[in-house]
């Protein structure tokens, strides 16, 4: 997510006089067969398994390959199937799942990132994010960091980069059925964020450039870049869109022809490469065609599956070096797969496991948090995590919306609510009341806005978007 937690990582031409003419074609095809893809998955995720410690874990405390989790989806293999030597029990989704339900996780002082890490690779596990266990919503921590100052960034604005994880791990972890759990006014306010920070030559840094010019006119990473494209098409923005098509054109500008790699801000390496293609891929722009088929012939695809040792299957770090590196490894595989920084999880092989766990109720007397927004309908968007201790397996949105009072972060989501108490109808919030058409509404995890009830059933994990308006 930052350096500290996720390391560096035809045209053709034709001349026409009297009538004849000649013509050199580049290649029309990608020259990474679907055949040697297919070889390079299944390697690679015979490399990944093999980096499975004995007690099934890829995560623990400090830098781990959690990150696995994005690459083993994205080839096509569920993580409760990954077990060491066989023993079901250890399997990797369950130990996960279990890590990421520990009080002490993920540290004493954690960041933003943390947990968009943990929604994005849960996702990919089967894990519902928002549903971790009784006391573990991820969605709900993620919501936590809205900086209210500065609405759209998430964690502290120079931290460019936790504001574009927020807006992968927001808009890609999707809920179980496939649907957007966020509302489209929180990835606007996303989108809008992103595109103010992109620098001058099409691209991104991890930095925040946002209106200093200065920072406008350096040059991009190509890893941010990758990553803050796949942000946006995640949030919804077309890969025709002008800001995509200019990163586009930024990140052709960094190919280089005898090889298909990208020219990264830290040399060629597999990490970097890999983040550019899976932006690509989460854009659905194929990267082994059109802008990046070089003259020569070669595209980034061809060059991640150069970095591969066959049959091992781990990629390395630089072409140069002589032994496979874990994160490239990662990077490399989730890239050739066709993954961007996150994938539905593969429906398991393993007899009688489900695809998805989740926790199903609340627990009573278990705190938990649970995710808000509040639009007032003129452009007045709160966002908040609401720590909340249910007394039954269901809640009312009313109990909700109480406990937000006093104890949302940030403060100030909701401030008074009327009715307060029973289970009617909503007829102000914030102070803002009803108004004929205009009437509160309630949307859980992106299902389609209905009249606001105090006495709305709600459950574990629900994503609660309000707005105002007809």
């Amino acid at each position: 997510m930052s350096r500290l937690t996720f390391p560096r990582r035809l045209a053709f031409t034709a001349s026409a006089s009297l009538g004849a003419f000649c013509l050199t074609v580049l290649p029309a095809a990608a020259t990474t067969t679907p055949a040697q893809i297919a070889t390079s998955k299944t390697n690679g995720v015979a490399y990944l398994k093999s980096l499975q410690a004995a007690d099934g874990s890829y995560a623990g405390t400090g830098l781990s390959n959690e990150w696995a989790f994005s690459a083993l989806a994205a080839a096509g293999t569920a993580a409760v199937d990954v077990t060491p030597g066989g023993d079901t029990t250890k399997n990797a989704r369950s130990v996960y799942r279990t890590l990421l339900a520990t009080a002490a996780w993920p540290s004493a002082s954690p960041v933003v990132t943390d947990y968009e890490r943990a929604t994005l690779n849960a996702y990919a596990a089967g894990i519902d994010p928002s549903r971790v266990s009784a006391s573990r919503n991820l969605i709900g921590d993620i919501y936590g960091y809205w900086q209210t100052a500065e609405p759209g960034y998430f964690g502290p604005s120079a931290n460019f980069n936790g504001t574009v994880f927020a807006a992968l791990a927001l808009g890609g972890a999707r809920t179980q059925a496939g649907a957007q759990r966020i509302p489209q006014s929180l990835r606007n306010a996303l989108i809008t964020r992103i595109r103010a920070n992109q620098h001058d030559d099409g691209g991104w840094n991890y930095s925040k450039a946002e209106g200093d010019p200065t920072q406008l006119a350096t040059t991009s990473d190509i890893d941010m870049t990758g990553a803050a494209m796949a942000a946006l098409c995640v949030s919804g923005v077309a890969n025709t869109d002008t800001d995509i098509t200019q990163a586009k054109a930024f990140l052709k500008s960094k190919l280089i022809p005898a090889s298909g790699a990208f020219n990264a801000m830290f040399g060629i390496n597999t990490d970097s490469n890999g983040w550019a293609v899976s932006g690509l891929n989460a854009c659905g722009i194929n990267p082994q065609t059109g802008d990046f088929l070089t003259s020569a012939g070669k595209t980034p695809v061809d060059f991640l599956i150069a970095q591969q040792f066959n049959p091992g299957g781990g990629f390395k770090y630089l072409p140069s070096d002589t032994s496979p590196s874990a994160y490239a490894s990662i990077d490399g595989l989730r890239a050739v797969a066709g993954g961007g920084f996150t994938a539905a999880p593969p429906v398991p092989a393993t007899s009688g496991a489900p695809q998805w766990v989740a926790q199903s109720a609340f627990t009573s007397g278990t705190a938990t948090k649970l995710a808000l927004t509040v639009d007032d309908g003129t452009g007045g968007l709160k966002v908040c995590s609401v720590a909340f201790t249910p007394t039954g397996t269901t809640a009312t949105l009313g109990a909700v919306l109480d406990a937000a009072t006093t104890a949302a972060t940030p403060s100030g989501c909701v401030s008074g609510v009327t009715p307060a108490s029973g289970t009617g109808t909503l007829t102000s919030l914030n102070g803002k009341a009803n108004s004929g058409s205009n009437t509160w509404k309630v949307s859980v995890d992106g299902s389609s806005f209905a009249g606001a009830t105090r006495g709305k059933v709600l459950h574990a994990g629900d994503t609660i978007a309000l707005r105002w308006g007809s």
